[in-house]
């Protein structure tokens, strides 16, 4: 049994508005020219990261570079995502200034897949890589089978809740009586809501913290979402996207929100100061939650399964094909994405596992988290994985498309009809991605 360390959380530092840049090299490599070799003859591995993604934060890229002394990595992070990605479009379009390896964040991947999977180099063929969460690498798999990453993180759901505004709320408290009480579906949870509104005391707390992160966790608990497998939208007509939208709609009618978008001003003091009782959570917003929360709410706040499993978040590794040390690089990614080394990252960072080795390792199985009542995280979380549809089908535009109907339910929240809100998001979307 292994308690997580604080963790950063690789979709949080997203937020993050400054780029920094670091080199890791190991022994006394000069410097190289474009071939890939160091003035001394070593094989130079370069990459291109964002946010946390664990290797420079911890001491992988080290452990390697002195397990093989004749290769030198170098990394260079940006802390903004969008910044990083505006930059690899840039270098992707004119064929030039891509690093050996990048990383690839989900939101990103199909439309890598779609435009520019030949500048990738494929992974189907690296030995050992079959460890892997069967819908993870679907997600960076063309239609005729190339894969062009890894996988490295993952985000899978569950709720997290406040003990004390249950028990105010006269509802369970204990987490496996708390997952029991929304066990079917997600129309219980938003039933519970309905019950804790009406019978709390001593509060005036709001059941969740904002609808969107409920369409969110019922969408991407799904195979399809706003795109079908052939790339065309769909998110009009998917009954699931309009479930997930109705329900949405029912809890903020009935005054079960605290009106709060999550990560936006007033989305942290509300963690903090107990404005609401629950939050549809991923695995990395644990760390979050804990630094935002505090200390004083320590041992508050919990951990219960959600209704079903849904992942938001996750990234990969990717090498370019036109990389003068490709086969290394891609070597150097199976080793940095191997079940070891991503337990390794869980335990040091809390990254979930995006392999199902690396699930059923007991330092990711065992793991619990202190801050939210020794939950038992690695069981919760891994659960969660595990039940995720075999197949995530991506569209190009996914992050705009559900930061639109985020927009338009929050347009609910505010008292618009959800009659013009649907209509509104529905001509929103049109206009972004056609």
């Amino acid at each position: 049994m292994g308690t997580v360390r604080k963790a950063v959380g690789t979709r949080v530092v997203a937020t993050v508005s400054v780029a920094l840049s670091l080199a890791l090299v190991a022994g006394c490599g000069g410097d190289s020219g474009d071939d890939g070799k160091t003035a001394d003859g070593k094989t130079k591995i370069t990459m291109g990261l964002f946010g946390v993604m664990g290797f420079k934060e911890t001491d992988l890229l080290k452990r390697y570079m002195k397990e093989n002394p004749d290769v030198v990595i170098e990394a260079e992070v940006a802390g903004d995502e969008q910044t990083y990605y505006t930059a690899l479009q840039t270098r992707l379009a004119a064929g030039s200034g891509m690093k050996d390896i990048q990383g690839i964040e989900i939101g990103r991947a199909k439309e890598l897949v779609d435009t520019q999977a030949d500048k990738f180099a494929d992974m189907s063929d690296v030995k050992g890589a079959d460890h892997f969460l069967p819908w993870k690498l679907s997600q960076v798999t063309t239609p005729k089978d190339k894969v062009i990453g890894l996988g490295t993180d993952i985000g899978p759901m569950a709720v997290c809740y406040r003990r004390d505004l249950f028990e105010k709320a006269g509802l369970p408290t204990d987490r496996e009586e708390v997952a029991a009480l929304w066990d079917k579906d997600w129309s219980e949870y938003v039933e519970t809501g309905k019950k804790f509104k009406k019978d709390l005391k001593g509060s005036d707390a709001a059941y969740l913290d904002t609808s969107t992160g409920l369409f969110n966790a019922m969408i991407y608990g799904k195979s399809q979402q706003f795109y079908d497998k052939q790339g065309e939208l769909i998110h009009q007509d998917n009954p699931d996207v309009k479930e997930a939208w109705d329900l949405a709609v029912e809890a903020s009618q009935a005054g079960l929100t605290a009106k709060l978008r999550q990560f936006q001003p007033g989305w942290d003091p509300g963690l903090a100061n107990s404005t609401f009782a629950t939050t549809v959570c991923p695995a990395w917003m644990l760390a979050h939650i804990s630094e935002k929360a505090g200390e004083k709410n320590k041992g508050q706040w919990d951990v219960a399964k959600a209704p079903q499993g849904a992942n938001w978040g996750g990234s990969f590794l990717g090498v370019m094909e036109s990389s003068p040390v490709k086969d290394e690089a891609k070597k150097l990614v199976a080793w940095l994405t191997a079940p070891e080394q991503q337990a390794y990252l869980f335990q040091e960072l809390g990254n979930f596992p995006s392999s199902a080795e690396a699930l059923e390792d007991p330092k990711v199985s065992g793991a619990k988290s202190e801050y939210f009542n020794d939950a038992p995280i690695g069981q919760i979380f891994g659960d969660a994985a595990r039940e995720i549809p075999d197949e995530q089908v991506l569209g190009r535009k996914d992050g705009t498309i559900k930061d639109l109907y985020s927009q338009g339910l929050q347009l609910v929240e505010q008292g618009k009809s959800p009659e013009e809100a649907r209509k509104t998001t529905d001509e929103r979307v049109k206009k972004a991605v056609g």
